[in-house]
């Protein structure tokens, strides 16, 4: 019912592939990091870590070069034993890849299986009857930037009878489809040994069950309910009591009390796309299921499921608005968009918003908004989970929103509840590869409105479109702003199970950065690493690319000055193409020249945004794969600015008024608030030899308080604070204890 996390501070990376207790001694527990659904958001890990006191602390135990894992098993009956799929780089041959054995409780590895240094092992399964028997499964896969896929001469199944020391291919034993092979699942029945299951990618893939412990097979089911996008899915788990009883999750989670030929769904109440499960081995009518929304236990097989009430949420990107106090918006990956008051304590009414968590809902409140205590805090913006929501600056309840696939604009107002599409270019495509699409809209596209016209709204394909009226019409102001290369624009997926929507979609732009002051400079950034601007509104185009910038460098964001219109700075990625660099770039004479600004910043923190601070000049903000950074020179200089956030990708910044506010790829949304100091802090304020009172920011009376905040140069018992009114009397005196 209550869950907290238990690694923040003690893990280095932010994504969680894998878990495993020890059955015998449950304090011991290891987690493997990095994703092994290789979807495109993926995030890679840095590799297992243990615990040996149920999750207090945390121990890394290796595997840092594999990055991503895809599986732990600990034998059943001796916690020394341990086995880690490890999956591998994403994008890149690596030959840290296979099925490892640790016979000292992870001190020292083994590597028992490998097949080459393009295949990952993704699953395992032991005999909790006879622990010497086990199977295992091969992947030969990868992501990158423009594209993905799943399925190799390399895939297959494996079969082990001496404890996982060595170990025979089963991949065509009679029975198993002919063909090449993708993704499996494999799973071993606890009620019966001999039973085992495998869920395999092949062109006549699908549910395969064996009688005899592997010697021969037969398909039950190709349902394409369980087999659909089978890279992100291919989940299979035998129940622990009846051996005819198997769960296969894809988007839903299926159970089948008939080893497969029929199915039904038990998602229940709970979220979609599902991705782990545990069966509890005293009672199967008790489960623990891992999907998109998080984790959720049920006592019932399904029938119902706890809540997923904790702050998980992956925001895509952050906006505020123009409301007092402002509020706080996003798009959730595999959920809706999301806003709330700045000024709300989720904390103080015991409510989180998981990613798909739900928080509680009142009858009295519009619908959509998450209420507490009769008060409606959050509400949805309209559109959905893919990324950007642009709030009208002349009326913070009208809203534009991204929504699934083909550039759709949702046009959003929150006091009417009316909704509707405003698309400048209608267009839903699902399958097609991007060379064939002809207005490419990417999962994330930019919806910004310009700062010098609070009237003009923008929207980017691989072209950049601007709207004067409210979406009613629009016009397209560039050409093809993108690399375009023919080799980025094909099919994605396969060579079995193709996959192309959003995601998929290559060379757009991707960042948008209307001029702060000049209404006619804008600035654009693509996915596939280029750079540029325009100074008359879009007439001309100039390519400004940073010759020093890599070929498809995700340019992740742009931030045109406040204070001069030739100076921008933009942030820019390449992990999908092996490359965990952090790229950040300025330039002050409209992308003539670029100097590169990276001092200080951890060496394999990847960028997701950059911002200048609107009122101190030369005062940056940058956020990355793992953690925040300030700089007060412009660039040249980076510090930590993380404090107390945990080690999670930041995916967007918002300077607003007093505040710093960031989206988390995660953990939902943070605000560091009452930054005045890092604004005023200067050689000045450094000198003072005992205080320094900071200028308190703007209060508005009942919505934003007022604070003070100063800087003792040492201890001191006594603090007072004289508040004066215009003519110097002091209305208020304001003292502290020592």
């Amino acid at each position: 019912q209550n869950w907290a996390p238990v690694t923040d501070g003690q893990i280095k990376s932010a994504s969680v592939g894998a878990v495993a207790v020890s059955e015998t001694n449950p304090d011991v527990v290891f987690i493997g990091m990095g994703e092994t659904c290789i979807r495109g958001n993926i995030m890679a890990g840095d590799g297992v870590y243990k615990s040996t006191d149920a999750g207090k602390t945390w121990t890394n135990v290796g595997f840092a070069s594999s990055e991503n894992i895809s599986k732990i098993r600990i034998h059943p009956l001796d916690p020394n034993i341990v086995f880690v799929a490890a999956f591998g780089k994403h994008s890149a041959p690596n030959a840290d890849r296979g099925v490892y054995k640790s016979t000292d409780g992870g001190k020292t590895w083994k590597k028992v299986l490998y097949r080459d240094d393009k295949t990952a092992a993704i699953d395992i399964t032991i005999d909790r009857t006879n622990p010497n028997v086990m199977y295992a499964a091969m992947w030969e896969a990868f992501r990158r930037e423009y594209t993905m896929s799943s399925g190799g001469p390399g895939s297959g199944l494996f079969k082990s009878t001496d404890g996982g020391e060595t170990w025979t291919e089963i991949t065509r034993n009679p029975g198993l489809p002919a063909g090449m092979i993708g993704r499996i699942g494999v799973s071993i029945s606890p009620a019966n040994p001999n039973r085992v299951y495998a869920l395999v990618e092949n062109e006549n893939g699908g549910l395969f069950v064996s009688s005899d412990a592997g010697k021969t097979w037969s398909l039950t089911s190709s349902d394409r309910n369980v087999r659909q996008r089978a890279f992100y899915y291919t989940h299979v788990f035998a129940d622990t009591k009846n051996q005819d009883v198997v769960y296969m999750e894809n988007t839903s989670i299926y159970r089948s009390a008939d080893m497969g030929k029929t199915m039904q769904s038990v998602s229940a109440n709970t979220h979609g796309d599902f991705h782990d499960l545990w069966i509890d081995p005293d009672n199967a009518a008790h489960m623990v299921v891992g999907n998109d929304g998080g984790g959720a236990v049920t006592t019932n097989t399904g029938q119902t499921w706890t809540d997923q009430d904790f702050p998980t949420e992956q925001f895509y990107h952050v906006i505020t608005t123009a409301h007092i106090p402002y509020h706080v918006c996003g798009s959730q990956q595999d959920n809706s968009t999301l806003c709330t008051p700045s000024n709300w304590n989720a904390a103080a009414f015991g409510i989180g918003g998981g990613r798909g968590g739900r928080g509680g809902r009142g009858a009295a409140a519009p619908a959509g908004d998450i209420t507490a205590g009769g008060m409606a805090v959050s509400y949805q913006a309209g559109g959905g989970e893919p990324g950007y929501i642009a709030a009208d600056p002349l009326d913070p309840d009208q809203f534009y929103s991204g929504t699934n696939n083909g550039g759709y604009v949702n046009k959003f107002n929150r006091r009417t509840g009316l909704s509707r599409e405003v698309n400048p270019y209608p267009w839903f495509y699902s399958g097609e590869p991007a060379s064939e699409i002809p207005e490419r809209w990417q999962w994330t596209f930019p919806i910004i409105y310009s700062k010098a016209n609070p009237k003009l709204l923008f929207v980017s394909s691989q072209r950049l479109w601007k709207t004067p009226d409210a979406g009613r019409t629009w016009t397209a102001i560039s050409g093809d702003l993108t690399r375009h290369d023919p080799k980025t624009l094909g099919h994605s997926g396969g060579p079995i199970t193709g996959d192309m929507n959003g995601p998929e979609v290559y060379a757009v732009i991707f960042s948008v950065a209307p001029g702060k002051k000049n209404v006619n400079v804008i600035w654009t950034g693509s996915d596939d690493g280029l750079v540029h601007v325009t100074k008359d509104g879009g007439k001309a185009w100039a390519n400004v690319t940073p010759k020093d910038l890599p070929e498809f460098a995700r340019v992740s964001q742009i931030d045109g000055s406040s204070f001069d219109d030739g100076t921008a700075y933009f942030s820019a990625r390449r992990p999908l193409m092996d490359d965990k660099t952090p790229y950040l770039y300025r330039t002050h004479d409209y992308g003539k020249t670029w100097t590169k600004i990276v001092n200080g910043i951890r060496a394999d923190d990847w960028m997701h945004s950059i911002r200048e601070d609107p009122t101190r000049k030369g005062l940056l903000y940058a956020a990355g794969q793992h953690g925040m950074y300030i700089s007060y020179n412009d660039g040249d200089t980076w510090e930590s600015l993380s404090l107390n956030l945990p080690d999670i990708p930041i995916s967007d910044i918002v300077v607003e008024q007093n505040d710093l506010v960031i989206s988390t790829h995660g953990r939902g949304f943070w605000v560091l608030d009452q930054i005045g100091p890092l604004r005023q802090y200067n050689a000045e304020v450094a000198a003072a030899p005992a205080a320094w009172l900071f200028a308190p920011p703007v209060a508005i009376r009942s919505t934003t308080p007022q604070t003070f905040t100063y800087w003792l140069k040492k201890p001191t018992s006594r603090v007072t604070i004289d508040v004066l009114d215009s003519a110097g009397h002091v209305v208020r005196t304001i003292s502290s204890a020592a």
